[in-house]
């Protein structure tokens, strides 16, 4: 059933922790000429990732449990101060997804206030000491039309993204 608002149901989106997934990648990446919805990534090239792993401000960025668990406070916490509907989070080791409502909202500023915010308690928590931020610039933000399409996001996120994280830290 076709969602008959002028707005999406929900939104999944996703951010990446700086430097974990570069053009050039074996997995492949989006880019200016690859960012197109169910469009194929860029294609994989050694020498365009050894250049990009050259241009590298810092290490690539891997969260740690104490810094998943501050990531995921901040984004339950934006969620209930701005009243969204937060559907589903998984905070990985290199990124985050989450499904979220946000009624008649861009998802752009829900992306970035996820980000702003994760950062923040991070650094709150003493999980992130450095000036700059942990996450790639931009991120992924797809519309949800439908309550199938909802349903199926949900349990990307949840059970899409392999095994439990452990607890190593």
């Amino acid at each position: 059933m076709w969602n008959n608002t002028d707005f999406p149901l929900a939104h999944l989106i996703t951010f990446r922790s700086y430097g974990t997934w570069l053009h050039g990648d074996n997995r492949g990446s989006v880019d200016r000429d690859h960012h197109r919805y169910k469009s194929p990534y860029a294609s994989p090239n050694q020498n365009r990732k050894h250049h990009n792993q050259g241009t590298l401000k810092c290490a690539p960025v891997i969260l740690n449990s104490n810094q998943r668990a501050s990531v995921e406070a901040a984004v339950r916490e934006t969620c209930v101060r701005r009243d969204w509907l937060l559907r589903a989070i998984n905070v990985r080791t290199n990124h985050v997804h989450t499904v979220v409502s946000i009624g008649e909202k861009k998802s752009e500023i829900a992306l970035n206030a996820f980000k702003a915010n994760a950062t923040r308690q991070m650094r709150e928590d003493g999980n992130w000491l450095r000036d700059h931020s942990p996450w790639v610039d931009k991120g992924s933000r797809r519309n949800l039309w439908t309550a199938r399409s909802v349903e199926l996001a949900i349990d990307y996120v949840i059970n899409g993204q392999g095994e439990d994280l452990p607890d190593f830290d």
